[in-house]
């Protein structure tokens, strides 16, 4: 009997590994291998990298992506051989990193930007609002002046010299932008890009006799902040601690990313500089592997709507952003209504701005 029930129990045995066989049961097959790519960028896309759904929405299209960062200025100083791609803050430090590392003429791709914002708190904003600084057009969103504020830069104004100051008193001192680096950093860069234009009589800053004319100014927003930061996250986290100056440059997409992760903002007020120069991050392919990683952030639908959850604009992408966006219009301009958006300089000329203004 026990014989009987033995070979009776190792036939049903084999039957149900043969039908696990049938079933598609056991070990799953081996995923596909990734192309695991190492790239460069600006700390403003470190969270995009970083985030859960867009590792995965790479890793969909087959691509492991590790990434560093560094101030967009100063990637073309990096050893790029050891990148597979560079991802900088606009398209101007472009040109330089693709000479740098061997591949002039490569195929480069812009598949999303964000424009600067003057972030500020609420007490600064009003100020500067009522002292014809800025504009208000809500209770948390303005405009910026350029003219105004430069000639009160010009002028060396406290925040003392300007009316109702006197009733808070975290204003005081110079009346400054807290900037980055525009000697490494895209934002700071971008910064004198268009100050330097407001201060040029509205016109980019083309010839030496520019530099020499508008770096007297460009100067006084520089040394009056004393040491420079190398990108915009650290100051950005600082304000929204509630810590840091009153008056601070940042990405429009830092802003809109807080907003949408439904993180408390505080007191702030979002000031659009009324002449701001765009910021197209800009992919720079150096190896083959990552030669198509750059159309796929651009145009993947998935890539694309995790882009604007994190604040970018997608390009040609104003009704993404807009629809995205729609429960924050207090603090945002989606459609960059009243923004006067002017060409940047050669990188000769902005780096010469640049040496001029921290010299």
């Amino acid at each position: 009997m026990r014989r009987i029930l033995g070979i009776a129990l190792a036939i049903l045995l084999l039957g149900g590994v043969a039908a696990v066989a049938i079933l598609g049961g056991g070990d799953p097959p081996p995923t596909a291998p990734k192309t695991v790519v190492k790239g460069v960028i600006g700390s403003e896309k470190s969270e995009y990298f970083r985030d859960p759904d867009v590792v995965k929405a790479l890793a969909d299209k087959g691509y492991t992506v590790r990434t560093e960062t560094s101030g967009s200025w100063a990637m073309d100083q990096l050893a790029l051989k050891d990148f597979d791609f560079a991802f900088p803050g606009s398209s101007e430090p472009a040109p330089e990193i693709e000479a740098a590392a061997g591949v002039k003429g490569a195929q480069t791709t812009k598949p999303f930007f964000s424009p600067l914002v003057v972030i500020a708190r609420a007490n600064a904003a009003k100020v500067l609002a009522d002292n014809g600084l800025a504009k208000m057009t809500g209770k948390n969103s303005g405009t910026l002046l350029m003219g105004p504020y430069l000639k009160a830069a010009a002028e060396d104004r406290n925040w003392q010299d300007l009316s109702g100051s006197a009733a808070f008193a975290e204003l005081t001192g110079r009346v400054y932008i807290k900037t980055t680096d525009p000697a490494t950093s895209n934002s700071g860069a971008l910064f004198l890009a268009a100050t330097s234009n407001v201060a040029n009589d509205k016109t980019v800053v083309s010839d030496q006799a520019g530099v020499d004319r508008t770096a007297p100014l460009m100067q006084k927003l520089i040394r009056v902040q004393g040491a420079l930061e190398p990108s915009t996250d650290d100051p950005f986290r600082a304000f929204i601690s509630g810590s840091g100056e009153p008056l601070i440059l940042a990405y429009e997409s830092q802003v809109a990313s807080l907003l949408q992760q439904k993180q408390a903002p505080g007191d702030m007020v979002v000031l659009y500089p009324d002449t701001t120069v765009n910021s197209p991050h800009t992919f720079v392919p150096i190896s083959e592997k990552a030669k198509e990683l750059g159309s796929l952030l651009a145009d993947d639908p998935k890539l694309r709507e995790l882009a604007v959850r994190h604040g970018f604009r997608p390009q040609n992408g104003v009704p993404e952003f807009t629809a995205a966006t729609a429960a924050h219009a207090a603090y945002l301009n989606p459609e960059l209504t009243g923004i006067r958006q002017v060409s940047a300089p050669t990188v000769k000329i902005l780096m010469a701005l640049a040496a001029r203004a921290k010299g």
